[in-house]
């Protein structure tokens, strides 16, 4: 088996070893049954020290994970707002919002099962030092948006699919197996919206976001949260 690809998403484009998955739902089908699109690949890989500290304090990870879902829709309809004039990006954003609140009713329902409250958001250092990087001039705010909403999303598919690799089998396993295999697909979405507008301006600024984003999770202290 060849070596994983530093920063990989790691169920992108394949199972997870001894994982049946379910079928996806309706929105996630649309959203990805389309051509192959290249996704990204992250800079570093996520610490080996995250995986254990975030299986021991699961509940934490869950009720992080929603708020996770909770913006990730916000942030699809806050693109449609923002962009209604870019071909197809309304309805994808709007298929996408749905999906993402369809994630979050879900990890309400084992917040419920496991006794826990969702609680006020305590906010996400590794999202705010991503938007911090986002220029001003519209057009280049607009590519910025879009790139970095497909960074947040690899990075989500990257530690999902730990998540689903270290967690003993079981419902929330194959819930995270294929909450993973969505995110990959999100990923490829942002990716393809940002090359459709922007051209090769796209792949020029993502090294660099990526660059970024890689000093970034450096910085940050690991801890018992999605990202």
């Amino acid at each position: 088996m060849r070596p994983r690809r530093p920063g990989a998403c790691p169920l992108a484009g394949r199972r997870a070893p001894g994982l049946e998955l379910p079928p996806t739902d309706m929105s996630t089908s649309r959203l990805t049954r389309r051509p192959a699109a290249a996704g990204l690949v992250l800079r570093v890989a996520t610490s080996a020290d995250w995986l254990p500290g975030a299986l021991a304090a699961l509940d934490a990870v869950l009720v992080d994970h929603a708020h996770c879902e909770k913006k990730a829709a916000a942030n699809a309809l806050s693109l449609l707002q923002a962009y209604p004039e870019v071909p197809g990006l309304p309805a994808q954003m709007a298929r996408l919002a749905r999906e993402e609140a369809a994630h979050l009713a879900q990890v309400l329902q084992w917040l419920e099962r496991r006794g826990l409250a969702l609680g006020r958001d305590p906010g996400d250092p590794y999202a705010q030092g991503l938007q911090a990087l986002l220029r001003t001039s519209s057009r280049e705010r607009q590519l910025d948006r879009l790139l970095v909403a497909a960074l947040i999303e690899a990075r989500s598919c990257e530690r999902l699919g730990l998540l689903a690799s270290g967690l003993p089998a079981g419902e929330l396993q194959t819930f995270y197996a294929r909450l993973a295999q969505s995110e990959d697909g999100h990923q490829r979405l942002f990716l393809r919206l940002a090359e459709r507008v922007h051209g090769a301006a796209a792949q020029t600024r993502l090294a660099g976001l990526l660059e970024a984003e890689a000093a970034l999770l450096r910085r940050l202290p690991v801890r018992a949260a999605i990202h």
